[in-house]
């Protein structure tokens, strides 16, 4: 058979050699399904095949099936089997149309629709055989080319997809159909919109599978094709399997496709398990070993073994591996020309090289009883080895359990552990951790004070511990320890919440915390810290406002019995009491007995005595008059008309006719003033007979007020007398005669143009 095939192949080239082109495949149709199945697709004496079908269409003398050769171009494969959705022999180069060739009549495939969850596939051919393997893998070569992978299509096309599949069950059984056309490692079947390269519109989907969009010099007249990809599956040797080789269109008959299948890659293999590759995570550890086992059933099988393409002196159906490389058999079935090949790949992890580790923990009660955080030790274990995972410990290497609490592990010591070391590929070994507890003597600090130094003397205040313990703790220790501080003892010992260099204490004036000593990433010592917060309010410590007069000296002071006292003047000087001559603020810093600090500001504000503008006096109104006096200055003032009893109105209501003096004082005690000032008013009657009372009619202290004059006028407006103020009144006569008994009017004319009108009675 395999002869006339050839022949036939010749002739096909020879026929054809000379209408087409080296650059595109060639297609023949003239195959029949058995030619196509046992010589071109599988040609392996390993496999035995039979109930060969093969349904499509044909048009005139075109099939939808056929024989395809690389024919010289650069097809990736030299031969196989070409399956279409249209006519086959239209798959020959170049690109250059739109392939819609099947009728509607040409139906789809219930299978197919079923294995892919489609429906409406139409244009479907099928090539189906059952074949009795001789070893327990099969696999074939394929790539799935079509119109439908457009580099620039519409949106509403990046839904469409065209599809194929690999059916394998048990023949002549009511298995569910294993579909093997899938993206390697996954479920995911392969389909124009599971494997696509990028493009405008469509989004790209495993798009390292996908072979490229093609241009118009294409050995096939299809728009892009996958890469060539693997259809594998574990079968079992001598049990009879039927295969079903589909493709379709979906919903319509435009857009074709094709499935190019490799001739002769259908093969059967020894299957010697999943290649163990550090890149896939799966190697073999580095002192382990792997037993291949070829096995297959006869009796006179033969079994030839190769590492890196070198044959061994095994000879047997299993081969202990020891050491990396590429490990081939070659199994001979029963002395037949059946030869089955298996391969795997095998690499070694690197070995584990964790360090034993020595953890120092204190003990800060000496009772041989410690808590140890085992976590410390990873780093020495691992000695930064990336690809070490932490480590898990373990009180002996029997252990199935591991310690539950490893960072506050409590244990009496010395104690020897386990660590079980793991590499990223589940390698391990177990290494030793050595506990100890350190007994280095230190002496505890004396009490850490400080003063709350807060306007709220709460206890409570920042203590910062770098500065005001540690150089006390590491005095004649040894150099290059570190020391870390901690609430309680567990802490300290599990080394787990440290509590900042910058500290306030959480307890009010006294509280005890602890201090580690670390020497490395061992324990040096604890020692108990205890931190007292002093307070300190000194009393009449308010800020005070002190008045300087004008061009004096002032006293200023706080009270005695401080530590120390010191201002911020001048001099800065260290008594209780200064004295100041300047307009500023003062502050006074004085310490208690335990060094701590109160302040107090004097604020210093001027003051001058006062200077007495003007006073206004609203008189001639019997005993309701008025004094206004007005002052200038910078002082607080206080007003009075007796220097004894004082009022801050500078405004005196009620005040009778009279001769005053007004007293302004400087309540900042920088002096008073004073001014004389009178009263007037006029008398209402007078009696002129003579009796020594009451004989003229004048304006008592006028005579203060050398420039005012007064004028007298009888009831009918006639000027009856005219005086000034210095003048001795009026008598009550006229040119020397007596006037009657009657009423009088007067206008006065005061110094500052004030006039003032009224009238009086003479009486006779």
């Amino acid at each position: 058979m395999k002869t006339s095939i050839s022949n036939i192949i010749l002739l096909f080239f020879v026929c054809f050699s000379t209408t087409l082109s080296a650059q595109y495949i060639a297609v023949e149709e003239n195959f029949t399904a058995q030619q196509l199945v046992e010589n071109v697709l599988i040609n392996n004496p390993c496999v035995a095949v039979s109930n060969i079908t093969v349904k499509g269409i044909g048009v005139g003398s075109g099939k939808s099936f056929g024989y395809f050769s690389q024919n010289g171009s650069a097809f990736p494969f030299f031969e196989g089997v070409i399956l279409s959705t249209g006519l086959a022999s239209s798959a020959v180069g170049p690109n250059d149309s739109i392939l819609s060739e099947g009728p509607t009549t040409w139906l789809g495939d219930a299978d197919l629709n079923k294995a892919l969850d489609i429906s409406g596939s139409i244009n479907a051919t099928v090539l189906e055989f059952d074949f009795l393997p001789l070893a327990g893998k099969i696999s074939f070569d394929y790539i799935f080319s079509s119109e439908q992978y457009l580099s620039n299509p519409s949106p509403n096309q990046c839904n469409f997809t065209d599809g194929f599949v690999f059916l394998l069950k048990e023949a002549n059984s009511t298995n569910e159909y294993q579909n093997l056309a899938l993206i390697p490692g996954t479920d995911i079947q392969v389909k124009i919109n599971t494997v696509r390269g990028p493009s405008e519109n469509c989004p790209e989907a495993n798009a390292a599978y996908f072979g490229g969009f093609n241009g118009f010099e294409h050995p096939t007249n299809y728009n892009g094709q996958t890469i060539i990809m693997t259809a594998e599956a574990n079968v079992t040797p001598g049990v009879l399997y039927h295969i079903k080789l589909a493709v379709a269109d979906q919903g319509n008959n435009l857009y074709d496709s094709a499935i190019f299948l490799g001739g002769g890659t259908f093969k059967v293999e020894k299957n010697l398990g999943d290649d163990r590759l550090l890149a896939s995570g799966n190697p073999i550890c580095f002192d382990g070993n792997l037993n291949l086992d070829a096995t297959e059933p006869g009796i006179n099988n033969t079994y030839e073994w190769y590492r890196n393409n070198v044959l061994q002196t095994e000879n047997t159906a299993t081969f202990n591996v020891t050491e990396s490389g590429t490990y081939k058999v070659e199994v001979t079935i029963n002395g037949s020309s059946c030869k089955i090949p298996g391969e795997i790949i095998i690499e070694y992890a690197p070995e584990l090289l964790p360090t034993q580790a020595t953890i120092v923990q204190c003990d800060e009660d000496n009772d041989g009883l410690t808590i140890f955080n085992l976590l410390k030790a990873d780093s020495q274990i691992t000695a930064n080895d990336s690809s070490l995972l932490s480590p898990t410990y373990y009180e002996n290497q029997n252990d199935a359990t591991p310690i539950q609490n490893p960072t506050a592990y409590q244990t009496t010591a010395p104690k020897t552990i386990y660590a079980r070391v793991t590499n990223t590929f589940g390698c391990f070994d177990f290494v030793a951790v050595f506990l100890e507890i350190s007994n280095n003597a230190i002496t505890s600090p004396l009490p850490i004070f400080t003063c709350d130094g807060d306007v709220t003397q709460d206890g409570l205040f920042q203590f910062d511990l770098v500065n005001q313990v540690t150089p006390d703790i590491l005095y004649n220790l040894p150099s290059g320890l570190v020391v870390e501080y901690y609430d309680n003892t567990s802490d300290a010992l599990s080394q787990i919440n440290a509590i900042p260099n910058i500290f306030e204490n959480t307890i009010p004036f006294s509280q005890t915390i602890w201090a580690r000593i670390v020497n490395g990433s061992d324990c040096y010592g604890i020692v108990p810290i205890p931190l007292v917060v002093n307070t300190f309010i000194a009393p009449d410590f308010d800020d005070e406002v002190v008045y300087l007069c004008d061009g004096k000296n002032k006293t200023i002071g706080v009270a005695s019995g401080y530590s120390s006292y010191k201002w911020d003047n001048d001099t800065h000087s260290t008594t209780r009491e200064i004295t100041i001559d300047t307009v500023r603020d003062y502050n006074v810093t004085v310490t208690d007995s335990n060094g701590c600090e109160d302040t107090k500001t004097f604020i210093i504000q001027p003051s001058v005595i006062a200077t007495i503008t003007s006073i206004d006096v609203d008189d001639f109104r019997g005993n309701d008059n008025t004094i206004t006096v007005n002052t200038s200055g910078s002082g607080k003032y206080e007003f009075s008309l007796d220097g004894n009893i004082y009022q801050s109105s500078s405004i005196f209501y009620g005040i009778g006719p009279g001769e005053y003096t007004v007293y302004v004082n400087d309540k900042n005690e920088c002096g008073t003033v004073e001014q004389r000032l009178f009263v007037l008013d006029y008398p209402s009657f007078f009696t002129p007979n003579n009796d020594g009372f009451n004989d003229t009619w004048r304006i008592p202290f006028l005579q203060f007020y050398p420039k005012s004059k007064i004028t007298i006028f009888d009831r009918y407006g006639k000027i009856v007398y005219n005086f000034s103020s210095i003048g001795e009144g009026w008598d009550g006569n006229l040119n020397s005669k007596p006037l009657p008994s009657n009423d009088y009017w007067f206008v006065i004319v005061l110094e500052n143009g004030r006039t003032v009108k009224g009238h009086f009675a003479l009486k006779r």
